[in-house]
């Protein structure tokens, strides 16, 4: 959605002053699927299908028209009717947001940007991404830094804290196949703090991002028609569980982990900013437990009839493998390459291949096989079947066989984004991405898969309020099939006032 700022100071309703923008999009592909840069990252307004395409409008109050006061209000409407989508009216924001001092409250589905990441170049953030429709939720944010005080603006803080639930339920039940398993009323949580340290133009920042699903019915396929319900942790105590992991799922017994299925990642970004250019390095690693969270777990249990008590200071470390390292230039004097952004991801290690718990004859516990993305009860970190990560963890969308599950969790990949103004009304970006999967430790491939992904996408300002975006895509190789397609965007931007 665009962004309007009014800066005249005069003082209006909260109905003036209104952003709208229309968009018309079609998208034509040849082979298995339209290549991934055409659907990925597009906060799941997107499709697989080779012929595609939407109208869509949408209309917001940004809370940027009430900059100068203490209170601010906000409130946005998104909506699309597409062709070859997952479905034919999409809801894709609608939300009231309300702003005291620093601290918002959204209530709604919002699309909300990626941290420490460039929005268009990067291949997405690895738990909080922009790859999956939003969710619907109520929002607690501080989202700009506040100034700490008594640290001379050393020193500054933001986050937020949501609770929501999804809405893809009907889409799962007809996605899903036999002796496969979905899940209804799912809740979603998500929570995440950042830390700036350091002056202007030499920062650091260190943050936690997390996520949970929780709640809900799951049910699993066991025999044909006979479906196995488990009712999930329900209550204060599954939201408090969720909030502060803990607890354990309806049928862990005596090996109670966590309720829900978990994620997160740590992550950081250091910032240098000169006159003329701007270097960011970032890192992102992903955990999908403690084992890989702490990169320690405990394994100090006893013997014979204290198999299941702690009884020494003993621990098992875990090398730290997985991550996704990332620099990003910004020459800020170049028109023609004014943003390069290069980013490398390893996710093959997932704490090792072995998973094992106590037992009265083996005492040794070891927390590998973490199974990125995926769980036993719930359908994995996705939303109407796309990974609410990064997307080069493969989506369930891509399945043909009817299983919401991630099928290619563990791989190593190479990414190049680079975007420029060659003329005040032209920009472009290009996007390639080199991967190398190995499917999961539960069902590898019997060979490593590759794919090239590729995009080049060149945007028209034609007037101030029409753009004209054109992009080619391709995607070569096993992982994702043989790909290639082509997207036209027509979008009218403006602002309304009484």
């Amino acid at each position: 959605m665009c962004h309007f700022v009014c800066a005249d100071g005069q003082e209006r309703s909260l109905f003036d002053s209104l952003c709208y923008r229309t968009e018309l999009q079609t998208t034509l592909s040849g082979g298995d699927h339209t290549p991934l840069w055409l659907n990925a990252n597009r906060y799941g307004l997107s499709s697989l299908k080779t012929v595609n395409g939407y109208v869509r409008a949408a209309i917001e109050r940004p809370l940027a028209r009430d900059d100068g006061r203490r209170w601010g209000v906000a409130y946005g409407a998104d909506m699309a009717l597409a062709t070859g989508f997952t479905s034919t009216l999409v809801v894709q924001q609608a939300y009231v947001e309300g702003r005291w001092l620093k601290g918002t409250l959204t209530v709604g589905a919002k699309a909300y940007p990626m941290e420490l990441k460039n929005q268009a170049l990067s291949t997405g953030s690895q738990t909080l991404g922009i790859n999956a429709r939003p969710v619907p939720q109520v929002r607690l944010a501080l989202p700009d830094y506040w100034a700490i005080p008594g640290t001379r603006r050393w020193l500054a803080l933001k986050g937020h804290v949501a609770f929501g639930k999804t809405t893809d339920d009907g889409w799962q039940k007809d996605f899903v196949a036999p002796l496969s398993k979905y899940t209804e009323n799912t809740l979603y949580h998500s929570k995440a703090g950042y830390l700036k340290i350091g002056p202007r133009n030499l920062t650091l920042e260190l943050g936690l991002e997390m996520g949970n699903q929780f709640g809900g019915s799951s049910y699993h396929e066991v025999l044909t028609d006979i479906w196995e319900k488990t009712d999930n942790e329900k209550g204060l105590s599954a939201f408090w569980h969720a909030f502060v992991p803990g607890g354990a799922d309806s049928d862990e017994g005596i090996y109670g982990n966590t309720n829900g299925n978990h994620v997160g990642s740590w992550v950081m970004r250091l910032n240098i900013d000169q006159p003329s250019w701007n270097l960011g390095v970032y890192a992102d690693h992903f955990f999908d437990d403690h084992s890989s969270m702490f990169m320690l777990d405990y394994d100090g249990y006893g013997r014979g009839e204290q198999w299941n008590e702690r009884v020494s200071d003993r621990y098992v470390a875990y090398d730290l493998k997985d991550i996704m390292l990332g620099a990003e230039v910004q020459l800020k004097k170049v028109g023609w390459l004014n943003n390069v952004v290069v980013e490398y991801l390893y996710s093959k290690y997932q704490s090792g291949p072995v998973y094992h718990d106590r037992t009265p004859a083996y005492r040794d516990h070891i927390g590998g096989n973490d199974n990125y993305y995926n769980h036993y009860i719930f359908t994995g970190w996705q939303h109407w079947g796309q990974v609410m990560g990064n997307p080069l963890y493969r989506s369930p969308i891509y399945n043909n066989n009817g299983k919401i599950e991630v099928e290619n969790n563990r791989f190593v990949a190479w990414h190049v984004g680079l975007s420029g103004e060659p003329s005040p009304s032209v920009h472009y970006r290009v996007l390639a991405t080199y991967q190398t999967g190995l499917g999961t430790y539960d069902a590898p491939y019997a060979q490593p898969r590759y794919n090239l992904s590729v995009m080049t996408e060149v945007s028209w300002q034609l007037a101030p309020d029409w753009q004209v975006c054109g992009a080619w895509a391709m995607d070569k190789g096993r992982l994702l099939g043989e790909n290639y397609g082509a997207q036209l965007r027509i979008i009218k931007t403006g602002i309304w006032t009484r």
